[in-house]
């Protein structure tokens, strides 16, 4: 790239994004197109303003190109901030003796009159957002937007605002790319020179070559793994049919590279890297694949639309996130047939570490950036080695990095209360079937497990992020099941806490166990619908009240019609008094669904894109459930127990 076309780029390529904040801690994530020199000012409502250089030790700055620099930026606080009122914040550039403020560089993160973005400090978790699933191309509007024009509507409340923003799962689909996206995603490598690699196992060399080969739009499906050490797995998953080692029915433009995947991140949470975008660069798809273009490429016309929304909200809402598959890879994890298939081969295993490396460095280091902080050391020697090294990431350190990822078990974290907050990993650490390596595993394993469960010990109350639901419709469970029987899991994704014998009798033991007798709300996201459950342990006047809520997706939804017939012989198969219930391993819970407000009479499951607000009171129980519809509307999900009917 020549230097009068590097000086053309924006400074802040994406962000800031508020991540995880305290009042005497405060951590916040953007990309810029050099190392920029970032002054902070904290402008904390009812005190004076701070302003503070971030140097060394307060900012950590990584190069993912020749003109991308992820900047993480830490400041531990020796005067605490305030709780419960804004506290407006600027990064300024510095730079000629004068510093440019967020108003100059990015206005679109400012609500209308305001001088700057802010964000709130919670003292407890009275009220949260949460959603999972946002497919660009779903022909959907965003619930992000929606709840951006929702947090608008309430700028000058500070009350209330959610005290988090949860992200939980399926934050970028690295599976499920439109053709239009990936295109650009191709354009945005080349704009920023991100890092390229060598190819192991692969029938192109390196990422450059695989750019450039004909198949890699709409034909990716040929360039993934597909050796003969899967011939086992492809008989018993797809009756000797030749399939490659990933399972995606979406996977003609399966993100592979590093790059590809950092670029798939600015793209979908920035409108700027958008701009650098010029049209005549664009690859043109073969005349096969013209009509299916053309649709996506007018569905992501609107989703880019929608992205100075979806920025504003994450430049004010402090934002928590877990990956679940998607965010790597379909279907990851989920067998032990599946693990040695696709770690066993060197292009699916270098795939899959690349997404997890975008996953730590875009999503996993602002939940807990302690933890993670030898994984993100580890991967800033290998890129700024890559800096050095002309641009082309080293194949040896490469792989010793992402091995570390693969083997790292700690993603998941927690959050002081009031009330506790526990965001588990159902993806990395899974109890897998030794003696049926093709059955699912289950989502944790006896150690994580364990875990969880000191954790809750006499908590009196807690909230639970667990991406796919621990109480789910137990007609699509059932059929799950079934396919899971007939020897073929991968082809209804059957994941869910109640596939694993072992999973699911230690996890509901823990909620059984006589030191948990509290408040627990469950949250999820995952299966492209919505719903709430009140559950309680039969027999057990006294025992742990339990609360389903799952909001899915931001921007996705359920096949309607299937849906709609899943919901009523759900209905009829299981209600309450059903003797089927005494059949499944639920049975000694009684679980009461709550029917969404909008619904026809007895549905119980919406269907739409939005993302889900639920309200808590001092003793951690759910007031309030809804889903924040991104047609622009609110779904609630009422107790009928307080409000009247039978659930």
């Amino acid at each position: 790239m020549s230097g009068n076309l590097a000086l053309s780029l924006p400074d802040v390529l994406c962000g800031p994004l508020v991540r995880r904040v305290t009042i005497d801690r405060l951590t916040l994530w953007l990309v810029g197109s050099r190392p920029l020199e970032l002054v902070l000012l904290l402008h904390p409502q009812g005190r004076p303003a701070r302003r503070l250089r971030l140097g060394e030790g307060r900012l950590t700055r990584v190069p993912v190109g020749r003109n991308a620099w992820l900047h993480f930026i830490d400041v531990k606080l020796t005067t605490p901030l305030p709780s419960g009122v804004p506290v407006g914040y600027d990064l300024q550039i510095a730079e000629g003796g004068r510093g440019r403020g967020i108003g100059e560089w990015a206005p679109h993160l400012l609500h209308s009159g305001a001088k700057r973005p802010s964000f709130v400090i919670a003292s407890r978790h009275h009220r949260l957002l949460h959603g999972s699933c946002r497919k660009p191309h779903y022909d959907a509007p965003d619930g992000l937007v929606r709840a951006d024009a929702w947090l608008a509507e309430r700028y000058e409340q500070p009350e209330e605002w959610p005290a988090w923003l949860l992200m939980t799962g399926d934050q970028v689909y690295a599976d499920d790319v439109a053709g239009p996206m990936l295109t650009t995603i191709h354009v945005l490598i080349q704009r920023l020179g991100l890092f390229d690699e060598t190819l192991e196992g692969a029938t192109v060399d390196d990422s450059q070559a695989l750019y450039a080969n004909e198949a890699s739009l709409y034909r990716r499906e040929s360039l993934l793994p597909d050796v003969e050490s899967t011939a086992a797995l492809r008989k018993r998953f797809f009756g000797g049919a030749r399939k490659p080692v990933f399972t995606s029915a979406n996977a003609q433009n399966h993100l592979m590279t590093f790059a590809e995947v950092m670029a798939m991140y600015l793209l979908v949470w920035s409108p700027v890297p958008w701009r650098l975008i010029e049209e005549e660069d664009l690859a043109r798809p073969a005349p096969e694949h013209a009509e299916i273009y053309a649709s996506q490429r007018a569905t992501l016309e609107r989703f880019v639309a929608g992205l100075p929304g979806c920025s504003r909200l994450m430049a004010h809402l402090p934002t928590l996130m877990i990956f679940d598959d998607h965010d790597v890879t379909d279907d990851w994890n989920l067998t032990a047939d599946w693990e040695q298939t696709a770690y066993g081969h060197p292009l699916s295993r270098r795939i899959i570490g690349n997404a997890l490396m975008g996953y730590l460095l875009c999503q996993g280091w602002g939940n807990d950036p302690d933890r993670v902080a030898p994984l993100l050391a580890s991967c800033r020697d290998l890129l700024e080695q890559t800096r050095r090294s002309k641009g082309w990431l080293p194949r040896e350190e490469h792989d010793t990095c992402l091995e570390r990822l693969r083997h790292f078990q700690g993603w998941e974290y927690r959050l002081p209360g009031p009330p506790l907050l526990v965001v588990l990993d159902t993806r990395t650490r899974r109890w897998r079937s030794e003696r049926r390596p093709g059955r699912p595993s289950g989502l944790m394993d006896w150690e994580a497990l364990t875990e969880l469960q000191q954790y809750l010990l006499d908590a009196p109350a807690a909230i639970i992020v667990s991406p796919a639901p621990m109480f789910g419709v137990k007609l699509i469970e059932g059929i799950q099941k079934l396919f899971t029987l007939a020897g073929k899991p991968l082809l209804v994704d059957a994941e869910n806490w109640m596939a694993h014998r072992g999973t699911a009798s230690v996890m509901l033991n823990i909620f059984r166990h006589a030191r948990t007798p509290g408040n627990y709300v469950i949250l999820s996201g995952d299966v492209h619908y919505s719903f709430a459950y009140d559950i309680r342990i039969r027999q057990r006047r006294h025992g742990p009240r339990l609360w389903q809520v799952t909001s899915s997706g931001v921007k996705n939804a359920f096949p309607a019609t299937l849906l709609d017939w899943f919901d009523r012989l759900n209905r009829w198969l299981y209600a309450p008094r059903s003797p089927l219930n005494w059949l499944t391993q639920r049975r000694r819970l009684e679980i009461r669904p709550r029917d969404p407000e909008r619904a026809s009479a007895g549905e119980r499951l919406w269907n739409g894109s939005g993302i889900g607000l639920v309200d808590f009171d001092e003793s951690g129980r759910p007031i309030d459930i809804r889903q924040l519809d991104a047609r622009g509307f609110d779904v609630r999900f009422p107790d009928s127990r307080r409000e009247g009917g039978l659930g």
